[in-house]
C-alpha cells in the first residue's frame, strides 16, 4: 500500500488518481501514525519551501518521517517541493529541510546570473540517467514534466540519479538507499510517469 502524505500542500488528488488508474493500492495519509501502516510513501508538494516545512511540522509528520528515513524502513518518493524538502535547506527560505540528502536547494541561475533563460523552468524536458536504478533504465526514452524555480545541488555525484538541462545541467532526481527525490512531476508525465510509478510500486 502506497501512502500519499496530505499536509495541505499541493494537489495529492492527481497522484492518487494516477495510482488508481494503474491499479496500484494507495491511500491518503492524513495522520502521522498512518505513515507506519504503508509499505511505501510519497511526499508531494507545490509551493514555498518554508511553508512546506511548517505544514509538515504542524501536522506532526516530521518525526515519523525522520524515523522512517533513519531506520531505512520503507521507500519514500519525494516529488517537486517534497523532494526539495529532503535536502538540507533552500535559498527560497530560512527553515532547515529534512536533511536526508547531502544537497541544498538553489534558485535557477543564482550562481550564474549571465544566463537569461526564464524562471520558472516549465514544461517537458528529457532526462539523462546518471546511475543504475530500478526506476529509470538507460536507453529508454524518458521525458518528464517540470514546473520549478529551484533545483537540487548535490554534494556528491553518487546521489544524482538523473539530470536535465535548462540553461545548464542540473540534478533532476536523487536517490540514496530507499530515499528518492524527483524534481519533475510523474503524475503529470503521462506514460513516462506511469512507468516510473509502476516501478516504484514494485520496489521491495
Amino acid at each position: 500500500m502506497i501512502g500519499v502524505i496530505d499536509y495541505e500542500i499541493g494537489n495529492i488528488g492527481s497522484i492518487l488518481n494516477m495510482l488508481k488508474k494503474l491499479k496500484i493500492p494507495c491511500r491518503t495519509v492524513a495522520k502521522p501514525a498512518e505513515c507506519f501502516e504503508c509499505s511505501k510513501l510519497i511526499l508531494p508538494g507545490v509551493g514555498a519551501f518554508d511553508q512546506g516545512m511548517k505544514k509538515l511540522a504542524e501536522h506532526g509528520f516530521v518525526e515519523p518521517l525522520q524515523q522512517v528515513a533513519a531506520e531505512d524502513q520503507i521507500y519514500v518518493l519525494g516529488i517537486c517541493l517534497g523532494a526539495q524538502m529532503m535536502t538540507r535547506g533552500s535559498e527560497e527560505g530560512e527553515l532547515p529541510g529534512l536533511g536526508w540528502f547531502a544537497a541544498d536547494t538553489i534558485r535557477f541561475f543564482s550562481r550564474d546570473t549571465t544566463i537569461k533563460a526564464k524562471v520558472p523552468h516549465m514544461g517537458w524536458s528529457d532526462i539523462q540517467i546518471r546511475k543504475e536504478s530500478p526506476l529509470l533504465h538507460p536507453g529508454e526514452e524518458d521525458r518528464f514534466y517540470f514546473v520549478h524555480s529551484y533545483h537540487f545541488m548535490c554534494d556528491q555525484p553518487e546521489i544524482v540519479l538523473a539530470t536535465a538541462f535548462y540553461g545548464y545541467e542540473f540534478a533532476a532526481a536523487m536517490s540514496a538507499k530507499k530515499l528518492i527525490g524527483a524534481q519533475f512531476h510523474p503524475e503529470k508525465s503521462h506514460r513516462f510517469g506511469m512507468r516510473l510509478l509502476e516501478r516504484f510500486a514494485a520496489l521491495s
